[in-house]
This record gives C-alpha cells, structure tokens and sequence, in this order.
C-alpha cells in the first residue's frame, strides 16, 4: 500500500490504521468468519474541517467501520486514534466522556433514536449536563437553546413536546443539535437523510455544509446516495464487501470514477434524461461483480489526479 495513503498530517484529527474486523455468525458447532471491514485506512487533519464520505450499499462495512470510529465496535485488527490517542486506550468512564465530547454520532432513523415517551428536551438537557457539566437551569437551557438555533430551531419550539409531535425533519434537527451541545470536533452521520422526506434532505445535508462552513466541525457522512454525496462531500472512499475500492477528491472520484464498482454506482443513479422514452433498464452489474471473484484483490495505487484505486 502506498505510503501517502497511511500518512498522517502534522496535526491528526482522526487517523484509522489498516483495521479490519471480523465478525463469527453461528454458534459453536457451526459458524462462519464474515469480514465486514479488510484492511480501512483514513485520515482527517485536525487543521481543516471537511465533509468525510463513506459510500456504499448494503453490507460494504461502511456502518461497521463508523461503530469503530466511535468506539462502539472494536477492531480485530488495526488501530482508530483520534486526537493522538487510541481507542484502545479509552478504559474508563472519564475516558469515554472526553471522547463523547468530541466525537458525537447522528443515527439513520430519529424516530429510533428519541423515546416517543420522553419528551425530546430531556435527551438535550441530559447531554448538556453530562457532557458540559451545567448545573444550573438556566445554564442548561441556554446550552440547549444555543445548539438548536445552530439547526434553525429553539428551545421554545421543542420543549415539552414529544417525537411524534415533531416531522421527521425537525426530529433530526434536534437530534443533531443534540450531538452539537459539547461542541465536538468530529460528528458521525449515518444515513441522516434516509428515513426524512425527499423535500426535507437538502435541508439536513445543507445544516452538514453548514457545520463544516460555520461551525469548524468536520463530518463523516454515511450514504449510499450519491447525488448527495456529490453535493456535500470535500473526500470520499467507495466500499464493496469490506473493502475500499476508490477513493480520493470526491469530484474528481464521481466525475470519473475509475474502479468498476464504483463506475457500477454511478450508472445506476436514475436519471431524467430519458424519462417517459421507456429506455429504463437496470445497470450491467457483470464488469464490478468480476472484479470481485476473488475479494481484495489487487491493492490501492496512487493515481496522479490524488485518488486511490484498487487494481
């Protein structure tokens, strides 16, 4: 692998190392090993914030390898250090509290992710105690406030009120704001927009610009859209089964992208062109489903233009 791949700038936000992990399915007299991440490497520089993208479908290792991240899996092999420090080293209560306040996740669906038997205000004022240690009421309602008008919304609006009392959209808003109370570096979305209407993405995707552009924190933005993706991202990697197969400057990666999964991707992105012509037919999956009779074949080379490739 090349070395500009694993290479750490001067000032290393978060650098994962050649992890792998490897889940056992079955039991004890019958089981089997399923890679779910092979040999990841990436690094975010602590100098400029970014929007990271992991892109893949269903079973690529991208989720897998955003638990590592924040530290709710654990690596077979390899190495996740954020801020100079390894995960492994994060033992006890105090340890994990400092991470948690720079390193905050939003999950796929906010319908899971709120109680719909507890009013919404009480998951912020929760965070901003435990993570910000405000004592008062006053304190916490102004730390609360505060990272709600960074979503568009108030504690007005939101206090007192349930899930259910709110769309889709505005339940991901508080829960992102939720995530921005102890005002982290680094925020993990996983699949923000997926569960929220199609009216309403932009806005979610818009707020994620808006944090890197206002707010200096940098994003890990998980997806399998990649109009998206397109639309928000600074770098991407593209995963198949485990594995990165491309990945560099996103433009450049989805203007043109090189390995066939990822050229697999892109074709089949429905589009308007021929709407109504009765043209529409699936994508040719055979060329990046050859590439992969034997996975992990090949390594990730440089290319000139700044992206990685497996070949």
């Amino acid at each position: 692998m090349s070395d500009a791949l694993s290479a750490a700038p001067a000032k290393a936000l978060l650098e994962v190392s050649h992890v792998s992990k490897r889940f056992v399915v079955g039991g004890q007299l019958s089981h089997r090993y399923v890679d779910a991440v092979v040999d990841a490497n990436l690094v975010l520089s602590s100098d400029t914030s970014e929007v990271f993208t992991i892109i893949g479908e269903s079973g690529s290792g991208k989720t897998t390898l955003a638990r590592m991240i924040l530290g709710l899996e654990h690596p077979t092999s390899g190495e996740i250090r954020f801020e100079g420090r390894s995960s492994a080293e994060r033992r006890s209560r105090a340890d994990r509290l400092a991470f948690m306040r720079r390193v905050q996740p939003v999950f796929q669906n906010p319908f899971e992710t709120f109680n719909p038997l507890k009013r919404v205000d009480r998951y912020l004022s929760s965070t901003a105690r435990t993570l910000l240690g405000v004592k008062t009421r006053a304190a916490t309602a102004a730390a609360m406030d505060d990272a709600l008008h960074k979503v568009g919304l108030s504690l007005k609006e939101v206090a007192g009120r349930y899930a259910h009392e709110l769309s889709g959209g505005q339940l991901q808003r508080v829960a992102i704001a939720r995530a921005l109370i102890p005002n982290p570096s680094l925020i993990i979305a996983d699949e923000p927009v997926s569960m929220v209407d199609a009216s309403l993405r932009m806005s979610i995707v818009n707020l994620l610009r808006a944090l890197r552009d206002e707010f200096g924190v940098s994003v890990i933005y998980i997806t399998h859209d990649l109009a998206t993706a397109y639309y928000i991202s600074d770098r991407l990697v593209i995963m198949q089964k485990g594995y990165v197969v491309e990945m560099g400057p996103a433009r450049i990666v989805l203007d043109t992208p090189e390995h066939p999964y990822s050229r697999l991707l892109k074709e089949s992105v429905l589009s308007v062109d021929d709407a109504g012509a009765g043209t529409l037919a699936p994508a040719d999956r055979s060329e990046a489903m050859a590439a992969w009779e034997q996975p992990g074949a090949g390594s990730l080379q440089e290319r000139s233009d700044g992206r990685f490739v497996r070949v």
